[in-house]
């Protein structure tokens, strides 16, 4: 193969669509570079999920594009598929990177080299508080290579991807985190992909081949800071939205955020922008949005529980009321749920429209304006399920023609005793008071399997192990699930308590369900027992003591 000495259109959307099918296979090993011991899906997912929206803005025209149709997709798309901190600075990149391309037929090596150098700038300028040793380092070296190496395209990438492995390789030397992990920064890690695409196609240099996800191995605490310089292992929800806002009310915006997080990113210009920040004050990040303009799309992850179902994250929608209910009641309920059997189960129990949801799997404003609409009924509670979702939905309110009230359920447990209080006859204010007293009685806690080495409370847990969580974090370590929802259930279980719901999720069994149930009928005579068939994923458990 003879190496090009320009990119052309084609050049360029085959490395984006390269370096999208890289980032697949290597999702699961840059996802485990997180530090949380509970199963997760974050930078490997964001940054797959970014490109991917590139991709899918290319279409499936297999003609030769134009150099500004191939710009147009990779930056809107990017802007418009950015997800979490790794994605919106990767969309900051590739939108610098492609900014001066429109206009030329074809990319020379001068000028690639000018716009890595743009695009390293502009995700720096995009970041409120850049750190090194995380992405922004690897771009920057990537971009300091290509300078040194102009002569020839080859060279050029070539030399940016090497020298973007070297800083990649540092970065445990530049964050204290990454080096008592034991792993280098996991942005970067993805970021150096988008070389070895370019690479690919130019020198035709093989592709990396992803090692064994379980073949990275992470040594963590569960409390972690970040960089020494602020509090983002402190800081507990990362927000997201799109910004329809003036230009001119940018500055402002950022001046309010710098003051309510950190880790914050916003990309984009010409009146849209993809905003993302790390806080505490979830209200006070999206009030800053609606003064600048109009947010849409938002979405809230609990960084201390993080769970991205990514299946969801993809096909999440409402699940509209049958057909044939035509009736509607006075108060409808709309509701938060993960899993098929939990979904049966809520409809049971007089949910009138569902949509599907969990703990970073965040439903968008407009999927519950779309819920609340399909309902029929002039009054309407949510039911949230989980702590993440409740800004969300409290946002609905002003948006639809209808009086909306949300019930701050944290759990689908809670959720189940806030349906015993519901009353289809009455107005959304009564409904929202009878039924957020029943849910005042729940304590809920969930089995799920570690993924991580850490220590806790309770003592070590190490891959593999199961794990009991409540409110209060981990509360039981056991190397088997029975064992861990046993233990649960022993430090939350009271004399006072009368009812305990089980919910049945992927990887429960009967055998682990008759051990729970015997457990408890041993340890708590008087106690009623209830099992459900939930469905959800990663959890084989949900309890709820009442």
């Amino acid at each position: 193969m003879t190496a090009p000495t320009k990119l052309s259109p084609t050049d360029v959307r085959t490395a984006i669509t390269t370096f999208a099918a890289l980032l697949r296979s290597h999702r699961d090993v840059i996802n485990r570079l997180n530090v949380y011991p509970v199963p997760d899906g974050d930078t490997g997912t964001n940054m797959t999920l970014t490109v991917e929206s590139v991709v899918a803005a290319f279409g499936s025209d297999a003609g030769e594009p134009t150099m500004e149709s191939v710009c147009q997709a990779i930056a809107n798309g990017s802007l418009m598929g950015a997800r979490g901190n790794s994605g919106v600075i990767l969309s900051q990149l590739l939108r610098g990177l492609v900014e001066r391309w429109r206009a030329v037929v074809a990319v020379t090596p001068t000028l690639l080299a000018e716009s890595l150098s743009r695009a390293d700038q502009l995700a720096r300028e995009a970041v409120v508080r850049p750190v090194e040793g995380t992405i922004l380092s690897v771009a920057h070296a990537a971009a300091q290579g290509a300078a040194d190496a102009t002569d020839s395209l080859t060279h050029l990438v070539r030399s940016a991807r090497d020298r973007a492995r070297v800083a990649l390789a540092r970065t445990p030397e530049q964050l204290a985190v990454l080096k008592q992990a034991g792993v280098v920064d996991s942005g970067g890690t993805g970021l150096v992909l988008l070389f070895d695409a370019l690479c690919h196609v130019v020198a035709g240099d093989p592709l990396p081949v992803a090692p064994p996800a379980d073949s990275i191995h992470v040594h963590v605490s569960e409390q972690v800071v970040a960089h020494p310089d602020d509090a983002v292992g402190q800081l507990r929800y990362e927000v997201m939205f799109l910004l329809a806002a003036p230009d001119a009310t940018l500055p402002g915006f950022r001046d309010v955020w710098a003051g309510l997080g950190d880790s914050i990113a916003i990309v984009g210009g010409d009146g849209l922008y993809n905003c993302h920040i790390h806080t505490n004050d979830i209200g006070a990040s999206i009030e800053a949005g609606l003064d600048a303009g109009r947010p849409r799309n938002i979405r809230v992850t609990d960084l201390a529980e993080q769970v991205i179902e990514e299946r969801w994250v993809r096909e999440a929608d409402v699940v509209a009321p049958p057909v044939d209910d035509v009736t509607a009641p006075t108060t409808a309920v709309v509701a938060v749920v993960v899993g098929d059997g939990v979904a049966r189960i809520f409809r049971s129990l007089g949910v009138r429209a569902v949509v599907s949801g969990g703990q970073s799997m965040n439903p968008s404003t407009e999927e519950m304006v779309a819920a609340v609409r399909a309902v029929g009924s002039t009054q309407v509670v949510i039911l949230p399920n989980n702590a993440n979702i409740r800004p969300v939905a409290e946002q609905v309110a002003g948006l639809v023609d209808a009086t909306v009230r949300v019930v701050p359920t944290a759990s689908i447990v809670e959720g189940f005793a806030a349906l015993l209080a519901y009353d289809p006859a009455a107005d959304a204010d009564h409904n929202a008071i009878a039924m957020a007293a029943s849910a005042a009685h729940v304590v809920a806690g969930e089995v799920t399997r570690a993924v991580r080495d850490t220590w806790t409370d309770v003592g070590e847990v190490r891959v593999g192990d199961w794990i009991g969580l409540s409110a209060r974090g981990v509360r039981a370590v056991s190397e088997s699930v029975a064992g861990a929802a046993t233990a649960l259930l022993s430090d939350l279980v009271t004399p006072a308590h009368e009812l305990v719901t089980i919910i049945e999720g992927d990887g429960s069994s009967a055998a682990n369900t008759r051990r729970i149930t015997e457990f408890l009928a041993e340890r708590y005579p008087s106690l009623a027992v209830e099992v459900h068939h939930g469905g959800q994923p990663l959890y084989p458990y949900y309890v709820g003591v009442e």
